[in-house]
């Protein structure tokens, strides 16, 4: 009985943190701008990993590339070891961080996605094109495991 309620909690924090940054992402994206309040409620949620994700966002550390012709996207984070492969829709980093903490459930996202949603929400990236003869060998660099 204690397991299923403990699951519904995890479920509630999951959902509420998904909600949440939904949610201030809308709110921003209608004022065009991250407001104070905003500001505020995403450091309650988030603590530590949104101030991580607001440095990247300042630091201009999201890139979109935007392949040509295929127009395939790829979202990379550009964190202290390495570029962290993004893939916003599976709600994936390729980070320590998910494989330790949001694969073990101890929070939902890392700070790499929190700072994606709200760079591709407000703009604050940076776009790059590239050919799809890079594709591989880019693909191939994100996904290498940090020695």
């Amino acid at each position: 009985m204690w397991q299923i309620a403990l699951e519904a909690c995890e479920q509630v924090d999951e959902k509420s943190e998904n909600n949440i940054l939904n949610s201030v992402c809308k709110e921003a994206k209608t004022e065009n701008k991250l407001t104070g309040k905003n500001l505020t409620k995403l450091y309650e949620v988030f603590g530590q990993r949104f101030t991580r994700a607001f440095e990247a966002l300042k630091e201009n550390r999201v890139k979109k590339y935007v392949f040509k012709p295929s127009g395939r996207i790829v979202w990379i984070v550009v964190g202290k070891e390495r570029d962290y492969l993004i893939m916003p829709q599976a709600e994936f980093c390729t980070c320590d961080d998910f494989y330790f903490r949001v694969l073990d459930k101890e929070v939902h996202l890392c700070y790499h996605l929190i700072a994606q949603k709200i760079a591709n929400t407000l703009g604050w990236y940076e776009g790059i094109e590239e050919h799809d003869e890079l594709y591989g060998s880019l693909m191939g660099e994100w996904k290498k495991a940090t020695v």
